[in-house]
């Protein structure tokens, strides 16, 4: 596990001296040398390592990361340049930028533009075994990443959080800073995209709050490859 060494570590730090984290080291450790685990073992924090804490602008709550090959990099919602299959809960939210903001759809799943800009692209749990969704779940990385999320509710300046679908939206009670805009709709994916997610929004949404505030907006649109 590639360790974290920006403005991330004064704020998360003691977590890894706390015993859940170390039984969680010890357990995706061993996970690691026994079976096929994704993310590769050095992408598993690339979240906080392309995007610092004090560049946060946008947090995106995703859950697990994605379990076959070419796609899990540390980022949610985003797969490797190299995969050409656009995972479908991705396929949507292109759809909703390019009917919110007028982006066109790119060809390729790689949000890296977006972590660059100050978009924390954060899922609760950090790795997965290879073809067994939430395998790694209550492991400890829901602990790990509720610290991340209370650190950046610390953070005394205009923050956007998209919550989508149930399991994100279970964090807002966490986040109590009156200067963060929290933003819910269902979650993209095929199942629940038709329920609420089309039409919510949210990227315009976020950019006006941020530059109401003066902040520099984000430039959703990813390019093709």
């Amino acid at each position: 596990m590639g360790m974290i060494d920006n403005d991330w570590l004064p704020a998360i730090s003691s977590e890894f001296r706390k015993p859940y984290y170390r039984d969680l080291y010890s357990f995706v450790r061993e996970e690691y040398s026994k079976t096929v685990v994704y993310p590769p073992a050095d992408d598993i924090f690339n979240a906080f390592h392309f995007t610092p804490l004090s560049q946060v602008k946008v947090l995106l709550l995703g859950q697990d990361p994605y379990h076959n090959v070419n796609q899990a990099h540390g980022l949610s919602f985003s797969v490797l340049p190299e995969q050409k299959d656009i995972p479908p809960s991705l396929q949507n939210i292109y759809q909703e930028l390019h009917d919110d903001l007028g982006y066109y759809i790119p060809n390729n799943g790689y949000l890296k533009k977006w972590a660059d800009q100050g978009v924390l692209l954060l899922n609760t749990v950090l790795t997965v075994r290879a073809h067994q969704a939430n395998s790694h779940q209550g492991r400890g990385w829901e602990q790990f990443t509720d610290a991340v999320i209370q650190a950046v509710n610390a953070q005394d300046r205009p923050i956007v959080y998209f919550l989508w679908g149930r399991p994100a939206q279970m964090k807002a009670s966490m986040l109590t800073n009156p200067k963060h805009l929290i933003l819910k709709a269902p979650h993209p994916s095929p199942l629940s995209a038709y329920r609420g997610f089309f039409g919510c929004k949210h990227f315009s949404q976020a950019n006006e709050f941020l530059m109401a505030n003066g902040v520099e907006p984000i430039d959703w649109q990813i390019e093709n490859l």
